[in-house]
This record gives C-alpha cells, sequence and structure tokens, in this order.
C-alpha cells in the first residue's frame, strides 16, 4: 500500500513547504514512514562550500526516515528563478528518468514520500517538459495548496482544472491563508470550495510562525484521504 503524493500549489509561496512538512509529521504521527522528496528546486546558497536550500533542508528536517540528499533532490540550482531557465545557466538538462530513479529510492526507505513540486502547476522543467509530465511520471494523486490571497480563487479553479485533466487523482486541497489582510476570507475560501471539484481536506489560518507540529493535528483528513486512495 503506498501512501506516496504529490505537492503542487496555486503559486510560488502559497505554503507547499510548510504544508508538505506539516503533513509528514502528520503521518509519523500515524505511525507512517515517511520521507520528503524535492526533485528540483532553485534558489539555493552556498554555507560551507555547500549548497543549501531552505525547502529541501526543512523536508530532511521533518522526515522520519535518512534518505541520501541526492534522492531528496536530485536537481539543485542557485538561481532563484523557473527551473527551466536555471537548469539552462547550469548548462543541465532535467531528465525525468533520473528524478524517477531517485523516487523509487525514496520510496525503497519509506512508506510515503511527500513529493513537493515546483512553483505552481503549470511550471516549465525544460523545452517541452512541465511540471504536469513529472506527476505524470510518478503515477502519483495530486494534493493542491491554495494560497488564500487576493487572485486566488482564479489560479484555485484553473489549477484544479489543469491536474485533473491530466488524468491524475485530485486528493483533495487546502486552503492556506498566506495574506492577512485578504477581504472576506471566508467568503473566498467557501467560493472556492464551491467550485473545486474535489474535498476541502483542511482550513489553515494565517500564522507564519507556526510549527509543522503545530500544524500537523489539522492535517488528519489528509492522511485519511491518502489512505482511502491507497485502497482504491
Amino acid at each position: 500500500m503506498s501512501l506516496s503524493l504529490f505537492v503542487t500549489g496555486t503559486d510560488t509561496g502559497c505554503g507547499k513547504t510548510r504544508i508538505s512538512c506539516a503533513l509528514l509529521e502528520a503521518l509519523s504521527r500515524a505511525g507512517v514512514s515517511a520521507t520528503g522528496m524535492k526533485p528540483v528546486a532553485t534558489g539555493a546558497l552556498r554555507s560551507n562550500g555547500l549548497l543549501v536550500q531552505e525547502d529541501v533542508k526543512a523536508l530532511v528536517a521533518a522526515s522520519n526516515v535518512a534518505i541520501p540528499r541526492r534522492y531528496v533532490n536530485p536537481y539543485l540550482f542557485v538561481p532563484p528563478c523557473s527551473p527551466n531557465i536555471a537548469a539552462q545557466q547550469a548548462n543541465t538538462a532535467i531528465e525525468l528518468a533520473v528524478i524517477e530513479e531517485a523516487f523509487e529510492s525514496c520510496q525503497g526507505c519509506a512508506e510515503s514520500v511527500v513529493v513537493e513540486g515546483v512553483g505552481g502547476w503549470c511550471v516549465p522543467l525544460g523545452d517541452n517538459l512541465w511540471l504536469e509530465d513529472l506527476a505524470l511520471r510518478l503515477k502519483l494523486p495530486v494534493l493542491l495548496v491554495v494560497g488564500i490571497r487576493l487572485g486566488c480563487i482564479n489560479h484555485a479553479v484553473l489549477s484544479a482544472r489543469a491536474i485533473i485533466e491530466s488524468g491524475l487523482p485530485l486528493l483533495g486541497w487546502i486552503a492556506n491563508v498566506v495574506d492577512p489582510h485578504t477581504v472576506e476570507a471566508a467568503a473566498v475560501i467557501n467560493t472556492i470550495t464551491r467550485h473545486l471539484d474535489a474535498p476541502r481536506l483542511a482550513v489553515l489560518d494565517y500564522a507564519p510562525g507556526a510549527s509543522a507540529a503545530h500544524i500537523a493535528p489539522q492535517l488528519g483528513g489528509c492522511v485519511d484521504a491518502l489512505r482511502r486512495q491507497s485502497l482504491s
């Protein structure tokens, strides 16, 4: 029984890493061995001669299984830009076969692999290669993180439609309030709920300093949905 999934978002900064880490904590509390994976990451910094990227670092810290970094994060780039541009600048081509092999290595060590995407759903990884192609290659159900702020209804509906049209199962979505000044945030969330053909699994209030341990209890619905998906 596989409890792995692909976490995508409406855009950059919507809270994918925060929620992926909290989900890893929730899985761990449920007695599941779990590891995070960030196949492609940009915006790395050099520290003591090594490249460090904060999202990857957070996922590793939230995992309860130790996995070699080359499997957790096969592609890492310094420029904080779109992966296709960063890869081109590094004279590197992102290859799905490399990522799939790394994913299989992670799966061999953990019952659940929480694979976090980069940016939103329609992000280019190279010429004629998209993030959607990666999710399809891994054959994983998708969790959509919606950053609640001005404009998010459009982003949420378009993202959900694109995921469903890809043929992958949309496990559900999480409303993550990223702008505390969002006008009528509750009404915005209710509007998205009515128009998304997937269950709302959690609503996370604005809490920028909240730890994965604090958020994890709110993600029980995600773990339950993942278990149901694995049995279908």
